[in-house]
């Protein structure tokens, strides 16, 4: 399908979208699972036993101090009351501190799981100032994830470039989806509820979000009532049409930086990106089945 736009210029199709998010999501991601990244979140004080002190330190730094409701918001599908439990939590690290950390973790993550000659390769170095340009482009108007990250400064090395690069573009996808939902009148954990019943990703794979199973069952009900779902849970042919309106929203909301790349850049990059691609998903560090629903949307 190609996107309609009253612009000139290249109108990227929804699929090219949908894929280049598929292939810079791992990239992003390999922050959250790492060894080299929890060792780095274990120096700056922060509880690494489990995933989720990092991972909220981390990802809400480019908004500074911002406080559990104010995350909350901005990730949109997690439990304000698990927010509230990991932030702030924890150590009382500076944003910049942790900003500096994350990256000292990326590199040591790309240099592990990519490998030394990646990192040092002519590919990933055009890989990168492909993905800023298109990081570059994308409006951060209304997304203030995107926003928080695009006004960092770039980092001087290219396989930071394009951690960074994927970053700006993932955050921007995201905000844009949180959009979608509110178009289509999905509060967090509906938004959950109706993902898992498409079959994004099991149920259990959702519970990570912190959502007690009473506010899981009290979202089916609402959904039912709306004919989302039939009353055992099962997704309704208007449900479906309502997870695709999102999805496809959520591309069109995404296009944009691809838009300004042109089809031969996007092209370029998607080539480019599939050796790392298969090295972030060989690693064995990312989770088989994804909140993101990454595969199966």
């Amino acid at each position: 399908m190609v996107r309609r736009s009253t612009r000139e210029g290249y109108l990227v199709e929804s699929a090219r979208v949908r894929q280049m998010w598929h292939l810079l999501e791992p990239l992003h991601a390999l922050l959250y699972y790492a060894p080299e990244a929890f060792d780095e979140a274990a120096a700056l004080g922060y509880d690494t036993a489990e995933r989720w002190p990092s991972y909220f330190a981390w990802r809400s730094a480019p908004l500074g101090a911002a406080g559990p409701v104010g995350v909350a918001s901005a990730f949109y599908s997690f439990s304000p009351g698990m927010v509230a439990r990991y932030v702030p939590g924890g150590p009382s690290a500076a944003p910049a501190d942790v900003l500096a950390a994350r990256l000292r973790a990326v590199d040591r993550t790309y240099r592990a799981v990519l490998g030394e000659d990646t990192v040092k390769s002519p590919e990933l170095t055009e890989a990168a100032a492909l993905a800023r340009r298109a990081a570059e482009a994308a409006g951060t108007e209304g997304r203030p994830l995107a926003a928080a990250n695009a006004a960092l400064p770039w980092p001087g090395a290219p396989h930071l470039v394009l951690w960074q690069a994927a970053t700006i573009l993932r955050e921007h996808r995201g905000d844009g989806h949180l959009a979608a939902l509110l178009v289509a009148g999905l509060d967090p954990v509906e938004a959950l509820v109706s993902f898992a019943a498409v079959g994004a990703a099991p149920e259990a794979v959702f519970e990570s979000r912190g959502w007690s199973a009473a506010e899981w069952s009290a979202a089916r009900t609402r959904l039912a009532a709306r004919g989302v779902l039939d009353a055992d849970g099962t997704v309704t042919e208007a449900g479906r049409a309502l997870r695709a309106e999102v999805e496809l929203r959520t591309d069109e909301l995404a296009a944009a930086p691809w838009d300004a790349l042109g089809q031969d850049g996007t092209t370029r990059l998607a080539e480019l990106l599939g050796g790392p691609w298969l090295s972030a998903i060989g690693s064995g560090l990312l989770p088989a089945e994804n909140t993101l629903g990454i595969g199966k949307v």
